[in-house]
């Protein structure tokens, strides 16, 4: 992670806006989150700004957002944070920025599901209105997340490694047996499909016990739908899995099923990691993101064997 040299302040995004957006500067505001790319300042009651901090990378994310995001969102049945304003790059602030909707609700992370059966039926009418044919000029899968999940062994091997040699994983071979049987699993042959391609617990957001927004699109991408069906196994109460794919359309076939397990597994096994690093005070360590992982692990387990 390569935080921005410039301290990101109230003061900060207050003179962001009142050179840009004067008529958004005097609303009440405050810090919301200082997410992975981003940080988030909550403007008013109904919007936020987001300004890249800790990666190069967040710069494209947020222009890819600003260009998207408001022609998917009426078609999704969950609230998403719709670009209203872009912020350019300026002498005070070298790095474009945006203005959202906010949308409300804790992080799963933190306040994870517990109605199961609204929290599976929610999380599949989501994904089946998401996963629509994309466009030709859609985003580019650029993280490797929506093309063969071969692709991705170094990161399977690296933090399997990792979490084993930190006494976190009990049984790696059986891991690695999940993991085997999802590379060997046929490669999607359908339609480039629109994808979230990062639905982990800090992106989704709850209340009252089931699921009402999802944050950060920028891995928004089109491509091979497995990756945004690893999501039941993070997010929702032990149990609701069959009743989500029973619930989404069309119905995953089997091939489609094993490799979705795959990229659980690696979704799994990165949350372990990150949270195994926030236990130890490291920086980017984020101690909420490992119970949800290592429930993940241990029911993709199960229900292999």
């Amino acid at each position: 992670m390569t935080r921005t040299e410039i301290e990101i302040t109230a003061e900060l995004v207050r003179d962001l806006l009142r050179d840009q957006h004067p008529d958004l500067a005097e609303h009440p505001l405050k810090l919301g989150a200082r997410g992975w790319d981003n940080q988030l300042w909550r403007l008013g009651d109904d919007l936020a700004v987001r300004l890249p901090w800790a990666t190069q990378a967040a710069d494209a994310l947020l222009r890819k957002e600003h260009a998207w995001l408001p022609a998917l969102a009426p078609h999704l049945p969950l609230q998403i944070p719709v670009p209203q304003r872009l912020g350019e790059p300026s002498e005070r602030f070298p790095r474009p920025w945006i203005v959202t909707t906010w949308v409300p609700g804790e992080p799963a992370d933190r306040a994870p599901a517990t109605r199961a059966a609204e929290a599976a039926d929610t999380l599949a009418r989501f994904l089946t209105a998401l996963h629509q044919p994309a466009p030709d000029r859609a985003p580019a899968d650029e993280h490797g997340r929506g093309g063969p999940l071969a692709a991705s062994a170094e990161q399977f091997e690296r933090q399997l490694a990792s979490a084993t040699e930190l006494g976190l994983i009990p049984d790696s071979d059986a891991v690695r047996a999940v993991w085997e049987d999802a590379v060997a699993a046929p490669d999607w042959t359908g339609p480039a499909l629109w994808l979230h391609a990062d639905l982990h617990p800090a992106n989704v957001l709850t209340e009252g016990g089931t699921f009402c927004g999802v944050i950060d699109f920028g891995t928004l991408c089109a491509g091979d739908p497995a990756i945004d069906l690893a999501a039941p196994w993070i997010l929702l109460p032990d149990g609701a899995a069959d009743r989500f794919h029973e619930a989404y359309r069309p119905a995953a076939d089997a091939a489609t099923l094993r490799r979705a397990r795959g990229w659980a597994v690696l979704r799994a096994l990165s949350g372990i990691c990150v949270g195994e690093a926030g236990v130890r005070g490291r920086r980017g360590g984020k101690a909420t993101w490992g119970p949800p992982a290592h429930t993940a692990l241990r029911r993709l387990i199960a229900a292999f064997r």
